[in-house]
């Protein structure tokens, strides 16, 4: 047991030590020369296929984006519930049945509702 938790945090010091090594190797680079560092205004300038942007660089989002995303991730979290069961589900038996139809009814309904408010119209 004590191998495993071991193992674990040596790869924990190997992958601390890489990161940790990703940011200072370049700093201490730089001091002799090795590494360039020659900040302008050019470089530091937004850049977009070579051409200047055309009108307001920041454009806002219709909210309705968002809650189809909202929509997208609820729906992959309920797959992610039912797979398993779903798998499983000749060894649980009515006892991992009936929690799974109640879980589908609650957000059915929380589906049902937002269908009846017009959330899911696209306008």
């Amino acid at each position: 047991m004590l191998s495993e938790f071991g193992l674990t945090a040596l790869f924990i010091v190997i992958v601390l030590g890489f990161s940790v090594s990703l940011v200072l190797i370049p700093v201490a680079l730089r001091k002799p020369g090795i590494v360039p560092h020659n900040p302008s205004d050019i470089k530091s300038a937004p850049y977009e296929c070579g051409l200047d942007t055309i009108g307001p660089t920041w454009v806002q989002f219709k909210i309705r984006y968002y809650f189809y995303a909202l929509l997208l991730i609820t729906l992959d979290v309920v797959i992610i519930f039912i797979y398993p069961w779903a798998v499983e589900l000749h060894n649980l038996g009515a006892s991992g049945f009936w929690p799974v139809v109640s879980f589908l009814a609650i957000v059915g309904t929380g589906y049902v509702y937002a269908w009846r408010k017009g959330a899911l119209e696209w306008k």
